[in-house]
């Protein structure tokens, strides 16, 4: 795991992190909460493949596993973690730092693991973790995004099974939103915001 000074990453602004199954609709809530709030996301490194609808620069900074393990001997990531087993993400600290010492909000999109780690090391981020309703209702969701074969749905379902059951027994999420209602769920977390950034 590389380091690197957490003093100035603490000096102002807010770090967040918004955590959630795929297909729960967090990637919705983040971008609408950056637009309300004035926000600034952070890219993060991902040695997956990117998908059709995906930017590079934009959604994730697509590498190789190459320059994933330069990046992580030059000392560019606050944190990394290999993601079930298979593809590395890591989130780039000079972002973070610079929004956080210009005291911005900054939002991360990451997974249980990487909130874990950051949270660990940087104490005051304000961690979110999104649900769903029900199961049954995640599964659908999984569905309606139609991007995948039912043997990848399934293998999302029962990751995302895992990572609901560690999030809540972690001990690293402030507060669970349980996105019923996206309009309501994203009123929820841009509240949660506000009155963090108040306190």
């Amino acid at each position: 795991m590389s380091a690197c000074s957490t003093s100035s990453l603490q000096q102002k602004g807010l770090l967040l992190i918004v955590s959630g199954p795929s297909g729960v609709g967090k990637t919705t809530i983040v971008h609408e909460v950056i637009r309300r709030l004035g926000g600034e996301f952070s890219v993060s490194a991902t040695t997956r493949a990117r998908t059709e609808r995906e930017r590079d620069g934009v959604d994730y900074h697509f590498v190789d596993q190459e320059q994933f393990q330069k990046w992580i001997d030059d000392g560019r990531f606050l944190e990394y973690a290999q993601v079930f087993g298979r593809s590395w993400y890591g989130t780039l600290h000079d972002q973070v730092e610079h929004a956080l010492g210009e005291g911005k909000l900054i939002v991360l999109d990451i997974d249980v693991q990487g909130a874990k780690n950051i949270k660990d090391r940087l104490p005051a981020t304000f961690c979110i973790f999104v649900l769903p309703p029900n199961e049954n209702t995640l599964l659908k969701r999984l569905h309606a995004r139609g991007r995948e074969d039912e043997a990848a749905i399934q293998r999302r379902f029962a990751e995302a099974q895992v990572e609901i059951e560690f999030a809540k027994n972690s001990g690293v999420y402030d507060a669970f939103i349980v996105n019923d209602d996206l309009e309501i769920a994203i009123d929820q977390v841009c509240d949660l915001v506000r009155a963090r950034r108040r306190a």
